[in-house]
């Protein structure tokens, strides 16, 4: 895949391929190994090592950025921390602090990461091929928050880029890696949220940040 890659990066610039068209013809980019080499052949940095060490990093002043918010997004992010209290894994604590990231910013976690119950898979199915960028979750009938998913996967363009992905938090960083990878434009409605992980979490052009992400940059640095 080294050796093809300035073909794969011809292509994406110039041609801009849709996203299944482009699946077809590299299918081998399609895993999550293949996504952190292609990420790290462009930006030179790795992708999840440095994503989730930042994201740890971070961990005690995201709880206390998160702890002085207040109003309905306080409530809101209270409500996702909860979540820890009945199943305190790392991942847990890392998908929790992502979707009260989301939260803080004034944005819906819910339009990135969506769950579904397996009983209803095929109208799961038939909502996957409207969306254009987002992390599915399909869940046991009944299920509770400890209990595992049954599949965890990416979709981009209506296709299921990534399946059987081990967490939802790896999902984030590897659409992340995808979308930079593909040269897409984040969702507009989670664009502060991915600038976040772009320039805050990955170093990547951080400086030009948005006044909403510069504030919350600020606020980790006291």
């Amino acid at each position: 895949m080294a050796q093809t890659f300035p073909h794969r990066r011809q292509e994406i610039l110039q041609d801009m391929p849709f996203v299944a068209d482009f699946k077809s013809r590299w299918p081998a980019l399609f895993s999550p190994r293949e996504v952190n080499a292609e990420f790290q052949r462009i930006t030179t940095i790795p992708l999840t090592s440095t994503f989730m060490a930042q994201l740890d990093n971070n961990t005690t002043k995201l709880t206390k950025v998160f702890r002085n918010k207040g109003g309905t997004s306080g409530r809101k992010i209270t409500e996702i921390m909860a979540a820890i209290d009945e199943n305190d894994t790392v991942a847990m604590r890392r998908v929790c602090r992502l979707k009260g990231l989301a939260v803080y910013l004034n944005e819906d976690p819910n339009s990135l990461i969506k769950e579904y119950q397996d009983v209803d898979f095929h109208e799961a199915e038939s909502e996957m091929e409207k969306t254009l960028i987002g992390i599915y979750v399909i869940k046991p009938e009944g299920e509770r928050d400890l209990d595992p998913a049954e599949d965890i996967g990416i979709i981009i363009e209506g296709v299921a880029v990534l399946r059987d992905l081990p967490d939802v938090a790896t999902a984030v960083v590897l659409l992340f890696g995808l979308i930079y990878t593909l040269n897409m434009s984040y969702p507009s409605n989670l664009r502060y949220t991915f600038e976040f992980f772009q320039k805050v979490l990955m170093g990547l052009d951080a400086k030009k940040l948005s006044n909403k992400v510069q504030v919350l940059r600020n606020k980790l640095l006291e």
